[in-house]
């Protein structure tokens, strides 16, 4: 690794937390030697230094560098039955939720679910749970700094309110921001907590075999509280819910049997 390369990921860890030595060198090498030659920087180092004092700058490296493609209210037509179906009841029984967004990735979903509780609480009062397995992908959540195409279902009230527009990207408020923790878990080895109320898993799935979904679908169940509900993605029903004592509560909402 050439020195100038290694300094660079020794400041941007230093600076944001996220650790470029995890990913494969050639590739990330490749991928910001076309970002620093396009803005005219002659080595890594001159392009840390602009970095530092320009915001911009800094929010296009990490949009670079970051390989998950997610958005804010993915999907929104089911965030919507969330808001007006799913959670009154939840809420009727308890003004206190538990939640857990997993495999959050870098972080819309879980600022998301906290957007949607604003409608029904101070933001104070919210607590959300939010883990993923990349340590860099919670480095780049914590920061809150998106580019504007994560945002183009995120309704416009919500927007005005919860964003701060820098240059061409978007910063999420901190008070939503501090109604999230977010800690580094492995879905298949590491024990979840609960009970929850509410757990969120959508979109990764698809990516795990039918002998580990098997054995997740399992583990959200366990992690439910009676009557929780368990919210997956548009390509993840559960065609035997049953099974994992499950019931369908509405398309991809599922709720744990209350078997009393």
């Amino acid at each position: 690794m050439s020195c100038d390369y290694q300094n660079f990921v020794l400041n941007i860890k230093r600076k944001t937390g996220i650790d470029l030595s995890l990913y494969k060198e050639a590739q990330m090498k490749r991928r910001l030697l076309s970002l620093y030659e396009k803005k005219g920087f002659q080595s890594f180092h001159d392009f840390f230094e602009e970095m530092r004092k320009d915001d911009e700058l800094l929010n296009e490296f990490l949009d670079r560098m970051t390989i998950n493609v997610s958005e804010f209210y993915r999907n929104s037509k089911r965030w919507e039955v969330l808001e007006k179906k799913i959670l009154p009841k939840l809420l009727a029984n308890n003004k206190r939720l538990k939640i857990w967004s997993a495999a959050c990735s870098t972080g819309e979903e879980p600022y998301t679910i906290a957007m949607i509780m604003s409608n029904f609480m101070p933001l104070s009062q919210v607590q959300i749970l939010a883990t993923d397995i990349d340590e860099n992908v919670i480095a780049r959540a914590k920061i809150g700094t998106y580019p504007e195409r994560s945002l183009n279902e995120v309704p416009a009230e919500m927007k005005k309110k919860y964003f701060v527009k820098e240059g061409n990207f978007y910063k999420v408020s901190e008070e939503i921001k501090k109604t999230v923790t977010f800690k580094k878990q492995n879905l298949l080895s590491d024990p979840f907590g609960g009970p929850f109320d509410l757990i969120v898993c959508r979109n990764v799935l698809i990516y795990f075999t039918e002998e580990a979904k098997e054995q997740l679908y399992h583990k959200f169940s366990r992690a439910l509280k009676p009557d929780g509900i368990y919210f997956v993605g548009s390509t993840e029903q559960i065609f035997n819910p049953t099974k994992y004592d499950l019931e369908t509560e509405d398309t991809f909402f599922y709720r744990k049997a209350n078997n009393k």
